[in-house]
């Protein structure tokens, strides 16, 4: 009975053995397992199942050229990548290569963005302003559906939970085109934000929009430069501002200010003057290149960026003598010949007026005078002459004959 028993027992297990499936052998197989992709993250990780001596990840996208890095461990053993300065909505493959006793693996992850082409939203851009206010901006699709919502999602770390946009703009359809954040809370020079951009219809799939990571202290527009002072030290103009008021510790020497000043007259009556930033800010002008109604203003970047501030306040300034001394002297000069003019029309006039009150009397003229005048008869004494008279002459009339 036992040997029958042993016959069968040896019957089943030779048969176990003819019938199981062949197994490949252990150093064939891939140690890499669980692979998986966090798209709001660009997190790629996975698990082994055997050590390995060699390892990267790789990310392929369409526009960008291959990237490897070597992958980071996690305290449970999971190793992950992070492609932090890659977009994903356009697709993308990822590898993880890696040597297992003395065998090189590779698993592929093909990444695809789900949803009709053309219908994400586009043309993304953001701004901070006021030192802690920011505004993000961005365009419908070409091929959207006219019920899209659009969806902004933000994040400062990829250690934090994303944040859906506090205040969305609308259009004029009522579309989601823009999103207003009132307040970014204390800033860090290292700041860097991270945004997604996704949609929903009822007609269709909406595909994602994502960005690398952007640079805080970059995407700042500034307030215009303050406290313009204009002063004159008689062969300059000095003109002097200060910094504005800016969300990051940064030097003075990365910002980039444009000066306009406006001349009166001239051929060229725009000047338009670049400098980096100062401690302090000061640009000498000529004065022979001011004339009175000279003006100045400026404005402010970031000098890798092109978000210009507003212009500042225009101050009017010019050459002292051509505003006080030379009015001056020109109002001397117009009193200097007025008054003698104003006392002449006095005198013309007084002497206008006596004489035709009192014409003067008609005199009579001397020749006529003596005619009328009666012959003064005087009588001689004695043959005497009068007083004041001379002895008659004799004249002697020689008359010549021929």
């Amino acid at each position: 009975m036992a040997t029958t028993l042993d016959l069968v027992s040896f019957l089943v297990l030779l048969s176990s053995v003819c019938c199981r499936e062949p197994q490949p052998a252990q150093e064939n197989v891939s140690p890499i397992i669980n692979m998986q992709l966090d798209s709001r993250k660009k997190m790629l990780s996975w698990n082994y199942i055997r050590n390995v001596s060699e390892q990267e990840c790789v990310i392929y996208t369409p526009l960008g050229s291959p990237t490897s890095q070597p992958p980071q461990v996690t305290e449970d053993d999971t190793h992950y990548c992070i492609f932090r300065n890659h977009v994903l909505h356009r697709g993308a493959n990822l590898t993880v290569n890696v040597t297992c006793d003395g065998n090189v693996f590779q698993e592929l992850l093909v990444f695809a963005n789900p949803g009709v082409e053309g219908s994400g939203a586009m043309n993304f851009s953001c701004f901070i302003y006021n030192v802690r206010f920011m505004n993000c901006s961005w365009a419908p699709g070409s091929r959207a559906p006219a019920d899209v919502c659009y969806q902004l999602f933000w994040w400062a770390s990829l250690h934090e939970d994303e944040v859906e946009c506090p205040h969305y703009i609308m259009n004029s359809e009522g579309m989601r085109v823009g999103c207003h954040f009132d307040q970014l809370g204390e800033p860090q020079n290292m700041d860097n934000y991270f945004f997604l951009v996704n949609g929903t219809s009822r007609t269709a799939a909406i595909p994602f929009l994502d960005f690398v990571p952007f640079q805080a202290y970059k995407i700042e527009k500034y307030d215009p430069p303050t406290n313009i002072t204009i002063t004159y030290n008689r062969s300059h103009h000095i003109i002097k501002w200060d910094n504005p008021e800016i969300r990051y510790d940064l030097s003075s020497y990365v910002l980039y200010y444009e000066l306009d000043i406006q001349r009166a007259g001239g051929s060229s009556k725009t000047k338009h003057v670049f400098q980096r930033g100062q401690d302090p800010n000061v640009y000498l002008m000529p004065s022979s290149a001011a004339r009175v109604e000279s003006t100045f203003r400026a404005r402010v970047r970031y000098v890798y960026n092109d978000l210009w501030s507003e212009w500042s306040p225009t101050v009017l300034f010019g050459l002292p003598e051509e505003r006080e001394p030379r009015g001056a002297m020109f109002d001397v000069v117009v009193w200097a010949a007025a008054v003698p003019a104003l006392l002449l029309m006095c005198l013309c006039k007084r002497f206008y007026r006596s004489h035709k009150l009192f014409p003067p009397i008609p005199q009579v003229k001397k020749e006529i005078t003596g005619a009328l005048m009666p012959t003064l008869e005087v009588a001689w004494d004695d043959g005497h002459l009068p007083p004041g008279s001379q002895e008659p002459e004799d004249v002697l009339m020689v008359e010549e004959t021929w």
